[in-house]
């Protein structure tokens, strides 16, 4: 795959921005991972998809929507009944999966050329993000390694929470520029470093 500039270059600036009073309430950050890999099972083929997950990305994901397992190198969630979004630092991971499930079992997507991968973590992160998206942030409704799908005016989201105060969200490339200046200016009000 050749490597991409990032969408967010234009509007990429580095350091503190916004009000500091009380420290600095989140960071934002691109993490460019290799592979960005969507797989849907057919109807019944749900665990066959989980299984396969497992062997090729090494991921052990819970049965259903919504669960997920966070990683620094690898991550997988579900975000709706019988889809998944697996991603890795490495590239190749569509192709790997493109061999371990069968047509009559699901398919694969790869996204990687598709979607930026934004960062959004810090004590003030789930405040934040509840700015843009309908939905409850809270460890009690989002743990660790959860997954949704969303969308903000139109930009689609995928978000995974990676830590406990921690956000993974995957954005299409085209509203990346957009939906950044957006966060940031919502970020504004709480303090946040871009790195």
């Amino acid at each position: 795959m050749v490597e991409q500039e990032s969408p967010l270059k234009p509007v990429w600036k580095p350091g503190s921005h916004g009000n500091f009073a009380n420290g600095v309430g989140v960071y934002l950050s691109e993490t460019m991972p290799g592979s960005i890999v969507q797989l849907a099972a057919w109807p019944g083929e749900e665990k066959a998809v989980i299984a396969a997950i497992k062997k090729v990305a090494g991921v052990t994901l819970p049965d259903g929507a919504g669960g997920g397992a966070p990683g620094d190198v690898k991550a997988a969630f579900g975000f709706a009944p019988g889809k998944f979004l697996v991603v890795d630092e490495k590239e190749g991971l569509a192709e790997a999966f493109a061999k371990a499930v069968d047509i009559s079992v699901g398919t694969v997507t790869d996204l990687s050329h598709g979607r930026t991968a934004i960062r959004v973590a810090g004590p003030k992160a789930e405040w934040v993000l509840a700015k843009f998206f309908a939905i409850d942030f809270s460890q009690v409704s989002f743990p660790v390694g959860a997954g949704r799908s969303t969308v903000h005016h139109d930009v689609f989201a995928q978000i995974q929470r990676t830590a406990p105060t921690q956000f993974d969200l995957y954005v299409f490339r085209s509203f990346a520029r957009s939906f950044w200046t957006a966060l940031c200016h919502a970020s504004a009000e709480v303090g946040y470093e871009v790195r």
